[in-house]
């Protein structure tokens, strides 16, 4: 049974497999960080954690998605009945939608319904993602963008709160038709304690490279909307004017066959974790990331608090992260000769290399998950005065439950 004197949160996300992904990764960093003895978490997906919680999980009804197996979206139509009894019977303060998806629309009707707060973390740049899907047929992309544009619309401008995590994010939401007042910067942590420089291992590079030359290092998922084409033709560049480097790939997806046969003289790590990812950051000297679909990208800030200086491209939320020619270089998505250039500029000039190290660190040591769970959690107290004020413990401001419940919040705030 639900406590009354806790701040009572549904959550819906169709996946909670950790470490899948960047965006499971942040809502790790909040889940683990929940106050116990202020809030209650009921867990809504599709893929139920790998691990064991502390928090109940419903489980959703989920099929495969068709352009790409590795993922599988809820379908709450198949059980709407049970999943809505569920949630009658928590009688939720608040609802978190992960993303705009069957389950995402399913929770933000629920609440509409019941004119409960609704707050979204902005976490995937799925628009972005279409033409690499659709590039067999690209007469249907911009129907698809049109299309996709408008359930953006629809679904944004229903909630309550939306985190973005980068002001180029903002932008492009707005250009789309989503309420400013709605979005809120809220950017991403680093654990600083597991990617740091003093992770830096040359001998364990040797091992794996074996030699001693420069490492340009691609981490992330082997998916076609990271840009994946355009690291091929990096890698080609860097072929045929003889760079003298190692291409270290790490990750899994539906492009790694391919990108084997493409690089092949690229040394292919496959799926690493955490401990060893922070010891290949800070052992490589240029982190290459050509993707232009991120809404905020964690590997490049990731790189950066190891000390790996980002190459990167000049398009979605990851151009946020870096200073052009201060904590890293900024390139046209697509001209592999610039990326190489400028990766071939941070090898020759070790004095620039170290100014951009010592940048990017300074600019890291800024982000600290706690704070920025701190807000989250404020943010959702906030929202949950509100709702009960004016559902369920009005008429009277005086009421003596709601006297409590502001007494504590106003508690839990000063606190922070």
């Amino acid at each position: 049974m639900n406590s009354p004197k806790k701040v009572r949160v549904a959550f819906f996300t169709d996946i909670l497999t950790k470490d899948l992904d960047g965006a499971i990764k942040t809502m790790y960093q909040l889940i683990d960080r929940i106050p116990e003895e202020e809030f209650e978490f009921l867990f809504f997906c599709g893929t139920p954690p790998n691990h064991k919680i502390k928090h109940r999980v419903i489980s959703v009804p989920t099929v495969t998605l068709f352009f790409n197996c590795t993922y599988k979206i809820a379908v709450p139509l198949l059980s709407g009945a049970k999943l809505t009894k569920e949630l009658s019977e928590f009688n939720p303060d608040i609802i978190h939608i992960s993303t705009p998806s069957f389950l995402g629309f399913f929770a933000l009707n629920y609440a509409n319904k019941n004119q409960i707060p609704v707050l979204t973390i902005y976490h995937t740049h799925f628009i972005s993602y279409l033409k690499y899907y659709l590039k067999l047929m690209p007469f249907l992309i911009k129907p698809a963008e049109f299309i996709a544009k408008k359930l953006y619309r629809t679904f944004y401008n229903k909630c309550s709160t939306i985190y973005t995590p980068t002001i180029q994010m903002v932008t492009e939401l707005k250009e789309m038709g989503i309420s400013g007042k709605l979005l809120k910067v809220w950017q991403r942590g680093i654990d600083t304690n597991l990617f740091n420089p003093s992770k830096k291992d040359t001998g364990f590079m040797k091992s794996i490279a074996g030699n001693d030359k420069p490492c340009i290092l691609f981490a992330s998922r082997l998916v076609w909307e990271k840009n994946i084409e355009t690291l091929f033709t990096i890698y080609d560049e860097a072929q045929a004017q003889q760079l003298d480097v190692n291409f270290i790939v790490t990750g899994v997806g539906v492009a790694e066959q391919v990108a084997r046969q493409r690089m092949k003289k690229a040394i292919f790590l496959g799926f690493i974790d955490h401990s060893t990812l922070a010891k290949i950051f800070a052992s490589s000297d240029i982190f290459l990331f050509p993707s232009i679909s991120e809404t905020y990208g964690n590997v490049v800030v990731e790189a950066m608090a190891c000390g790996c200086t980002p190459v990167i491209a000049r398009g979605g939320g990851s151009q946020s992260l870096v200073m052009d020619g201060k904590t890293g270089f900024l390139c046209e998505p697509t001209n592999a000769k610039e990326y190489i250039r400028k990766i071939d500029t941070v090898l020759q000039d070790s004095t620039l290399k170290e100014k951009m190290k010592m940048s990017g660190l300074q600019y890291t040591s800024t982000l600290k998950w706690q704070t920025l769970a701190n807000n989250y959690f404020e943010d959702i107290i906030c929202l949950a005065l509100n709702y009960r004020y004016k559902k369920h413990l009005m008429p009277s401001y005086h009421d003596s439950a709601a006297v409590q419940f502001k007494s504590k919040v106003l508690s839990y705030l000063l606190q922070k």
